[in-house]
């Protein structure tokens, strides 16, 4: 994750080099998780048929390889290529990963477990800006691809030689679409579609206003992305204790809505400290949400199959993380980049209450893994 953080807030800069204008942005971005999206909720069932190590090791490899690749992309069909390639060796390690951490959650700590490993994500994924924008800053973009390429091959090689095979995996019987449709499984999916959409948003786009119109240095950029991922996860264990012990609903609601409103005001920030503080309260809202829903995941996973589970949890954000920068992008080009973080901020404001509904109706504070459709 800290080798996927370094290119994070680089690639809007990256592809401005090769001509890609605001939708061009959005689909080079959007070809990653549309990738993720098609081979995610395939690769987490079938990691419960064959183990998880496995696919985490060919995921891992690839990410070295492709690393590299990056360097020689000479269009914004090539950049759009590679990270579609990139986003099929993510499908291979996120959802696998999350999986293995979910056959060894204890009944009644799902929020604990799956919250502890959550931190390990967004810790990685946060501290990656700063580095590659101190890189960037120092040495160009070359660099900051190899360097991701470093940082994947240390992890094949910890993986490879210290993960052992999991022993708890249950083999899921169930087609991907009664995963999908499991009655615990609807309103956590719907919400990690709003919420990738939101923090999609944020992410393609915040180096955008924090460049061309707030005049911010890369490295500046990369600390305001840092803090709003650090803050969701120093807060992944805390607020995953909150979510064995309280309303799952009420923490996914009200994280959301913190979410929702940071981004609404994000067009009328007037330099770096604003823009700091409000990344910082988008990522605590995002600290309080996250937990909760996961844990319900896992829930399901003792059902369902963590695997399948897992890969249609991550195929939701993928969704929303496909949706994000194609939408965003056209509206920033129809209009401006403000608008294009009102327009996330409102859609994802309504969609708390939608997601309060859909809970209820489900009733995941108490829910179980029930079979019922």
């Amino acid at each position: 994750m800290l080798g996927l953080g370094i290119v994070v807030p680089l690639l809007p800069y990256y592809a401005d080099t090769l001509g890609a204008t605001g939708l061009g942005i959005g689909l080079i971005f959007s070809g990653f998780a549309l990738s993720r999206t098609i081979f995610m909720p395939l690769i987490g069932r079938y990691s419960d048929k064959r183990g998880r190590k496995i696919f985490i090791l060919i995921g891992l490899g690839l990410f070295t390889i492709i690393s590299v690749a990056y360097i020689f992309a000479s269009s914004v069909v090539e950049l759009t290529a590679i990270r579609m390639a990139h986003g099929f060796a993510s499908a291979m390690v996120i959802p696998v990963a999350m999986a293995y951490v979910a056959d060894l959650s204890p009944e009644g700590k799902e929020g604990f477990y799956m919250g502890s490993f959550n931190s390990s994500l967004f810790l990685g994924l946060g501290c990656g800006p700063l580095i590659g924008g101190s890189i960037f800053d120092m040495a160009g973009i070359a660099p900051v691809f190899l360097m991701m390429a470093l940082l994947s091959f240390i992890a094949f090689i910890i993986c490879g030689l210290l993960l052992p095979e999991g022993s708890l995996i249950k083999t899921s019987h169930y087609s991907l679409r009664e995963v999908a449709g499991s009655i615990g499984m609807r309103p956590v999916l719907f919400f990690r579609i709003m919420n990738a959409y939101a923090n999609g948003t944020f992410m393609v786009f915040l180096p955008v206003i924090a460049t061309f119109w707030l005049g911010l240095t890369a490295f500046e950029t990369g600390i305001i992305i840092s803090s709003s991922i650090l803050a969701t996860g120093l807060l992944q264990r805390s607020f995953g204790k909150f979510a064995d012990r309280f309303s799952k609903t009420n923490l996914i609601a009200g994280g959301t809505l913190i979410v929702s409103l940071a981004l609404i005001a994000i067009p009328f920030s007037s330099g770096f400290y604003d823009l700091f503080l409000l990344s910082l309260i988008l990522g605590i809202g995002s600290a309080l949400a996250i937990p909760a829903s996961t844990a319900v995941v896992t829930i399901a996973g003792r059902t369902y199959g963590q695997g399948a589970c897992m890969g249609a949890f991550n195929t939701a954000m993928s969704v929303g993380m496909v949706s994000a920068p194609v939408l965003s992008g056209f509206i920033m080009d129809l209009f401006d980049i403000r608008a294009a973080f009102e327009v996330a901020g409102i859609i994802s404001l309504i969609s708390v209450g939608i997601f309060i509904i859909m809970a209820r109706c489900a009733g995941i504070d108490n829910y179980r893994g029930e079979l019922k459709q």
